[in-house]
């Protein structure tokens, strides 16, 4: 069992966490700061929950991700806890079947958090759309800068970029990035 805002979630094997709770936390922090006052909010990545469950006590949060087994226990941990809006979790393979500009136009944000190899294909639709704000987190600072060029190809602005280096004595960190258009 994790706690992660004011839910519990009971983690399926082979669940990805980050690699500190200090580090998680600050993700976290900056994430929802970057969301402000946004009311509809789209998770991509979203893993078990870490952004959508702190969320979720004041915008409604749709969330995606293509480990099964971390959406059910999201949609779990979202159904047992009380005092969260309308939090619905998917199933979904976004590197084949990404969010579309149509699908994501009801959205005033949207949070990608991909593995590694980044999502050049879900930057492109999100390029494509006309959501307001984009909050990207990245462990590969390669692919962040090719998602975020097609971003700011696409008309938006990058307002902020924060390194979060929570793997002390190597050269890999964290980002966080706040897009507007």
């Amino acid at each position: 069992m994790l706690r992660i805002g004011s839910a519990q979630v009971t983690l399926p094997p082979g669940s990805f966490l980050q690699a500190t709770v200090a580090g998680e936390e600050t993700l976290a922090t900056l994430v929802s700061g970057h969301c402000g006052r946004a009311k509809n909010i789209a998770d991509l990545f979203c893993g078990v929950g870490p952004f959508a469950l702190r969320l979720a006590p004041r915008a409604r949060i749709s969330a995606f991700d293509n480990d099964a087994g971390a959406i059910e226990a999201l949609r779990k941990a979202a159904t047992a806890t009380p005092g969260l809006k309308p939090l619905k979790a998917e199933a979904r393979d976004l590197f084949r079947r990404p969010l579309s500009r149509e699908e994501l136009r009801d959205y005033d944000a949207v949070i990608f958090d991909p593995p590694r190899q980044g999502a050049q294909t879900q930057s492109l639709q999100l390029a494509a759309s006309k959501v307001a704000l984009v909050i990207a987190v990245s462990c590969n600072a390669a692919t962040f800068a090719r998602d975020a060029r097609i971003l700011v190809d696409g008309g938006y602005r990058i307002e902020t970029v924060t390194p979060v280096d929570q793997f002390r004595h190597t050269p890999h960190v964290e980002l966080v990035a706040k897009f507007s258009k």
